[in-house]
């Protein structure tokens, strides 16, 4: 079947919009006519060569849509069904089957192989293969081939023109609150950065009645935002220090720390505003892969302080996005405010706005 697909045609090089060419489900695949999908930070660190992914190919993984048909064995949806699609894995391990499937001891390849495990590909131009299964969906088209494992079937009513976000980012941040930290009602949460992931993070902890929430943004929009969806305190950080800032607010100190920035000097001094017994998780992707965080060992020792690695949440998406879907219909959970939809034709605009803070969330929709 004949699509349209945002391709990166070599590392660092803009999204292209061809025509492509997408086969038939495999067994235990879902082929997906999408509707909408996020554009996410871990996307461009694919198309800027920071995460492995072969080019040419098609990224993208926050994809929203229905169900077009289903290869041999596919029990979880039918064909006509709303789905959201999420990251993939492999069920087998001993991580899937704790109900881990973020720390999938295949999660690397699965998601970041460009191909099937049987080395094929879904994505072809020209007769010549693309790079494809990124997430287990390659979402940046007309139509995903998904697997089984990494849809998540939706309400009949899910708006899919929102809905896709809650597949990485949105479920990230708000799991690495809700499930890593699980929060306790009027602890302490410090989150560095206020972009979608960061964002997500307030909204759930708002939604946990955390007692003080203080994110640290230097665009003033974006701290506004913040205060509206619940968090207690913002910071700019031009204004000077940021532990002193935080200790001003909290003198012992915060319990938890959601950094989204992957900055080292936000990190040591996020870790200088830990309390006792405090953590800090570990979001982001570096620009540098080989990034390392220095950790004041006799200061973490003091603390009894945590450093924590936070794979999308530490979420079981089959369960954790009705979850937060749930949360959202009480209206605790409005991630609609974090949006803005954009036409899947200009997606390299809606990257240089997001770049430019100009939009928190993008979602490209079809026309």
């Amino acid at each position: 079947m004949q699509i349209k697909a945002a391709v990166i045609p070599e590392v660092g090089a803009d999204f292209q919009i061809v025509d492509a060419e997408i086969g038939d489900p495999q067994a235990g695949e879902v082929l997906v006519d999408i509707v909408a999908v996020g554009l996410c930070h871990t996307d461009l660190a694919a198309q800027h060569g920071h995460l492995p992914f072969p080019m040419p190919g098609v990224v993208g993984h926050e994809g929203a849509g229905t169900v077009r048909s289903i290869g041999h064995g596919v029990t979880k949806v039918a064909v006509g069904d709303k789905v959201g699609l999420t990251f993939n894995s492999c069920g087998q391990c001993a991580s899937c089957k704790k109900s881990e499937p973020g720390y999938c001891h295949e999660f690397m390849g699965l998601n970041f192989g460009g191909v099937r495990p049987d080395g094929s590909s879904a994505l072809t131009r020209d007769g010549a293969t693309l790079g494809s299964n990124f997430f287990g969906q390659s979402s940046f088209g007309t139509a995903a081939m998904a697997n089984e494992r990494n849809v998540v079937k939706l309400p009949a009513d899910a708006d899919l023109r929102l809905v896709g976000p809650l597949g990485c980012g949105f479920q990230t941040g708000a799991g690495a609150v809700m499930n890593t930290f699980d929060c306790e009602p009027g602890s302490a949460l410090l989150v560095a950065g206020g972009g979608s992931v960061g964002l997500s993070g307030v909204m759930a902890a708002a939604a946990r009645s955390v007692g003080t929430i203080i994110v640290v943004e230097p665009v003033q929009a974006r701290r506004d935002l913040a205060l509206e969806l619940g968090a207690t305190h913002v910071i700019d950080p031009a204004t000077g220090s940021l532990s002193e800032q935080v200790r001003q607010i909290v003198p012992g100190g915060v319990d938890y720390v959601l950094d989204t920035t992957a900055i080292v000097p936000v990190l040591m001094e996020a870790f200088a505003s830990l309390a006792h017994r405090g953590t800090i998780g570990l979001i982001a992707v570096p620009s540098d892969p080989e990034a390392v965080m220095p950790v004041p060992m006799i200061g973490a020792q003091v603390l009894g302080a945590k450093v924590v690695g936070i794979v999308e949440g530490d979420s079981n998406p089959d369960e954790f996005i009705p979850e937060l879907l749930a949360l959202h219909a009480e209206g605790k959970f409005p991630f609609e405010k974090l949006i803005t939809t954009m036409p899947f034709s200009q997606i390299n605009e809606a990257v240089a706005a997001q770049a430019r803070g100009e939009a928190i969330k993008v979602v490209l929709v079809h026309e």
